[in-house]
């Protein structure tokens, strides 16, 4: 079955129009394209499914780290437990796989950015695309859901990337 979901997202005076079903795109990195399968899930309407996914309740826990963690785990990639005692915080990415600079950003890439005041508070993502020199990210609790969001690169924290041997 093909679906063909369309995002919006709102930005200034412009509003951004993503499809899950794009033949002019390059090729769908694995991550988008199983972060995407849980495109407008909301933590409230949803609450049940985003648990099961992630493991933990998203009404009362920051869920964009356990999102990023359960979509590697749905592709059997070790997440960020494999390098953290705190697999639930964005930060935990930091250190897990390959550092990517920024001119070298993939569609796919992890990308950790900082949010609030503290210096353990982060958001985390998986790098869509470049629009308006903002970049595209998809990820969980965003606007408490699953959805597509604007960053500024200038404030990324890490970028990251996991080799994974493909059997053949």
């Amino acid at each position: 079955m093909i679906m063909n979901k369309m995002a919006t997202l709102k930005t200034g005076s412009k509003i951004l129009v993503f499809s899950s079903l794009c033949y002019a795109c390059a090729p769908v990195d694995t991550n988008i394209a199983e972060a995407r399968k849980f495109y407008g899930l909301h933590e409230e309407k949803d609450r049940k499914q985003i648990k099961e996914l992630v493991g933990v309740d998203p009404v009362r826990t920051e869920w964009c780290a356990a999102f990023a963690n359960a979509i590697l785990d749905l592709q059997g990639i070790p997440g960020s437990e494999s390098v953290s005692e705190y697999p639930l915080m964005a930060r935990s990415f930091i250190e897990w796989g390959d550092k990517v600079e920024v001119e070298d950003i993939q569609r796919g890439d992890i990308v950790v950015f900082p949010r609030g005041d503290q210096g353990w508070q982060g958001h985390v993502g998986f790098y869509v695309n470049t629009q308006d020199n903002k970049w595209v990210v998809l990820g969980g609790n965003q606007d408490n859901n699953v959805s597509y969001g604007l960053y500024d690169p200038k404030k990324v924290i890490a970028i990251r990337r996991k080799t994974v041997d493909i059997p053949s």
